[in-house]
């Protein structure tokens, strides 16, 4: 007879899920997954440190793509989801 060690198998497991955004919520871009990403590859490597300390405002969500308003005068940005985490 084999013993049972009380682990879970993890591999069955479903995927853990994100909260999905909404217009209104406020966020934080979450510097390790932006500054890994394609996008920042391709953009200004010297972005200022209000994104990455927050909040900002969902306006617009279109696809993958957040349209994000800061509480600084400033242009709003489209920015990928995935970098996005809730404030």
């Amino acid at each position: 007879m084999s013993e049972q060690t009380g682990k879970i198998d993890d591999s069955q497991s479903p995927p853990k899920v994100q909260k999905k955004l909404r217009k209104g919520d406020l966020i934080k871009v979450d510097r390790e997954k932006y500054s890994n990403s394609l996008e920042s590859k391709a953009s200004d490597t010297s972005l200022p440190e209000y994104i990455f300390q927050g909040p900002g405002e969902v306006l617009l969500i279109k696809g993958d793509y957040c349209q994000v308003r800061w509480r600084r005068p400033v242009p709003d940005v489209w920015i990928n989801s995935d970098h996005i985490v809730s404030y």
